[in-house]
């Protein structure tokens, strides 16, 4: 049986500027790899030289999508002070897409902040909202005739866990009773004591009214003076499921609510599209043994139908703009595409609208505190020599994007 995508259905790769560009120094995570709280990224991957290379091999391997992030500390490395430089180069990446008869999907701030925001307090800042929104406006200003779809921002809710309740990224604010969870395999498990107390659960919920703040204050900004531009939000769903337990099932949907309806819920209705990050699975009362990925998460590509479902529900066009595995030896990377590909089409015909599939991610990158040990690249990278070496799974996801489907 032959499961056929839609026409025009996109596919490609995901990457993020901070993770692969290099020479990165001026925001908040650069300052705290300086100061030995995180890994350092240094040069990464050098996409920001070599990217013209790179998009060749994402060609030669059937890509008809890209998605990627502007630097906000390149674009404005001082409060109200633009970069016309960085402009002019996310311009040339454009072209170089387009050269390519690749479609761009530029995503507006990818978890790193400028110093000059996070040293004044970041998203706690109440007038963040405008500052955002003044940023969103002007990239979409500069870029809007090269490229058609933004993102305003990716994951919001992991930034503000990990930034204000794990404390395992900047600004390493940890909510005390944070030491009984762990969501995420995102870094050290535990902050210095200075950091740590009850007023970060406090923050956290204030940062995360400001990004939906944020993200419908850049959607109409950006709307004011292109309306016909297609402005998204990226947003991480864990799939949270129970077994028969009540009890369980109560406790699924609590999380299922907090970590994704109440966002939705503020934002949605400013939101051309809605693009998913979907990596997490995790189900209450569950004793199986999982196959894990190097990240130590369930093997469980087919919950991304769960997630899809989960945000079919605010009836918008769908796209998944990551979904991914940590796969250092490309053992399984394969099968992880096909079962995420399947479950994809699954959704799809039980009412899905999901316009397209990005795989994250194109080639392996800074993996945030847990440095470059992670592999999730269709190509490989050697930090050394920073050669690229396409991987055998990138092939079986070249035939799945000819074919437009999967045959089972």
């Amino acid at each position: 049986m032959q499961k056929k995508f839609p026409e025009n259905f996109y596919w490609g790769a995901a990457t993020a500027s901070y993770q692969v560009e290099g020479g990165i120094e001026n925001n908040d995570w650069a300052e705290a790899a300086r100061a030995g709280r995180v890994p350092p990224c240094g040069r990464a991957c050098d996409h920001y030289n070599r990217y013209e290379a790179d998009f060749d091999i994402a060609k030669s391997l059937g890509h008809t999508a890209h998605r990627f992030s502007v630097e906000w500390s390149r674009v404005e490395p001082e409060e109200g002070k633009f970069d016309e430089e960085a402009m002019a180069h996310y311009r040339r990446v454009l072209i170089a897409l387009k050269e390519r008869n690749i479609k761009p999907f530029v995503t507006i701030w990818h978890f790193t902040l400028p110093l000059w925001f996070s040293q004044s307090g970041g998203f706690e800042r109440k007038d963040a909202p405008e500052i955002f929104a003044k940023y969103a406006s002007f990239v979409v200003h500069e870029l809007g005739d090269l490229c058609e779809h933004f993102s305003t921002m990716n994951e919001p809710n992991v930034f503000g866990s990990n930034g204000w309740l794990r404390g395992s990224w900047p600004p390493f604010k940890r909510f005390k009773l944070t030491d009984t969870v762990s969501i995420t395999n995102s870094g050290r498990s535990y902050e210095a004591a200075p950091d740590k107390g009850f007023k970060p659960a406090l923050l956290y919920f204030r940062v995360m009214k400001n990004l939906a703040l944020s993200h419908n204050a850049a959607y109409k900004a950006i709307k004011e003076f292109s309306p016909k531009t297609e402005v998204s939000v990226v947003k991480h769903v864990i799939v949270f499921d129970a077994n028969w337990n009540p009890f369980n099932k109560i406790k699924a949907a609590v999380a299922n609510y907090y970590w994704t309806r109440i966002f939705m819920y503020r934002t949605h209705k400013n939101c051309d599209s809605i693009g998913l990050n979907y990596y997490f699975y995790t189900q209450f009362g569950d004793k199986r043994n999982w196959k894990k990925t190097d990240m130590d998460w369930n093997f469980a590509p087919e919950h991304i139908y769960d997630a899809l479902m989960m945000l079919s529900k605010y009836k918008k066009p769908l796209f998944v703009s990551e979904g991914g595995v940590a796969d250092s030896d490309d053992s399984d990377r394969a099968e992880y595409i096909t079962k995420q590909v399947e479950a994809t089409w699954r959704a799809i015909q039980n009412g899905a609208d999901v316009r397209g599939h990005l795989y994250w991610s194109g080639m392996d990158n800074y993996e945030w505190a847990l440095g470059f040990g992670k592999r999730f690249g269709l190509v490989e990278i050697d930090y050394d020599t920073l050669e690229r070496k396409i991987r055998p799974s990138a092939y079986v996801y070249k035939e799945i994007i000819e074919r437009n489907g999967i045959v089972e």
